[in-house]
């Protein structure tokens, strides 16, 4: 919904970086795939992003192993990956350097979660932040980068918008993960952390524990934590030129929707399935109206963000967002080049 109110040029290069991370996705989540494989896949499809190995002969040995429960739309995908590439390779270097990095890294960085997933969840807030990372806060750092190449009035505002970025993508992925819950737990996954909940408290058991004091305790403060990071949204949001129209709308819309869902999540705690907190397509009217409406005027979208996220808990310890201020911390533990 939000790609096609960027600039046109803009637009196409977001495109093609959804598609490139929507391949890296198919290669990690194909059950058909074994970890080796999948490891195999992804180097060779960061060297066919980088120019250095032949996307056709990519796609020819990955499409025939890919599992038939994968979607047909993901096999076509691994099918078009020559298409895709000619695409990337046609922007200019600043461009491809910033779809590179962000391919490298979520292939360096994601599997190391999604192949130890476990119904116990993440240790703490942390290991959720660098998981965040590893699948948003990149991608949040790539937008960033190209936002700054098509728009020259945004560079001396980079560096902070860069690590802003990374809490905007955290406050975004968080909001997938407590509407998500559920859902995720059929794929033998949970990305909660434990030491939000009581010492006592096991995430494993979730199903008969859920509506405990317990569980409601630990989520509000995961919907804190969240708050705390859309509000770093808002501000990285405010910090666009209001002549950048679409660019604005890009942010918002994804905004104001992570706040309505942070919404539905905290007045129904004992939900039990994603489709009882998902906002409805009357509400995604209504969010685009409101925001189209508030464009031009940090002070209103403020004011209409106060509103919206009314009633919901602030974390107020900083801990809880600073693995996420860091943009530099995980290029020091991953060898990009």
């Amino acid at each position: 919904m939000t790609i096609p109110v960027l600039p046109h040029d803009l637009a196409i290069v977001m495109t093609n970086a959804y598609l490139l991370c929507r391949l890296a996705d198919t290669i990690e989540d194909d059950v058909g795939l074994d970890n080796d494989q999948k490891s195999h896949f992804h180097s060779r499809f960061v060297a066919v992003v980088r120019g250095e190995q032949s996307a056709e002969e990519f796609s020819t040995e990955l499409a025939p192993l890919l599992s038939s429960r994968s979607l047909p739309a993901e096999r076509d995908l691994v099918r078009n990956t020559a298409a895709v590439i000619r695409v990337t390779h046609g922007f200019s270097q600043p461009e491809r350097d910033a779809l590179t990095r962000c391919v490298a890294i979520m292939c360096k960085g994601m599997p190391e979660f999604q192949r130890n997933k476990s119904l116990k969840g993440l240790e703490d807030l942390n290991e959720l932040a660098q998981y965040c990372y590893y699948v948003a806060g990149v991608v949040g750092e790539m937008c960033t980068e190209l936002f700054c190449l098509h728009c020259p009035e945004l560079a001396p505002r980079r560096e902070r918008m860069l690590e802003l970025a990374v809490s905007f993508g955290q406050g975004l992925q968080m909001t997938n993960i407590l509407k998500d819950i559920w859902d995720d737990r059929q794929a033998n996954a949970c990305w909660l952390p434990r030491s939000v909940f009581a010492p006592d408290f096991d995430l494993a058991r979730l199903e008969e524990l859920h509506e405990g004091a317990a569980f409601r305790d630990g989520l509000e403060r995961l919907i804190g934590v969240a708050h705390a990071h859309l509000r770093n949204a808002l501000e990285y949001t405010c910090m666009i030129p209001k002549s950048e129209k679409g660019i604005r709308r890009f942010c918002l819309w994804a905004l104001g929707l992570a706040v309505l869902t942070l919404r539905k999540v905290h007045a129904h705690p004992s939900f039990r399935s994603a489709a009882e907190v998902k906002v409805s397509r009357r509400t995604v009217k209504a969010t685009v109206l409101a925001t189209n409406l508030t464009l031009l005027s940090n002070r209103a979208l403020k004011l209409m963000f106060a509103r919206a996220a009314d009633g919901l808990p602030l974390a107020v310890d900083t801990s809880a967002t600073a693995g996420a201020r860091e943009p530099g911390w995980l290029d020091r533990r991953i060898d990009v080049v």
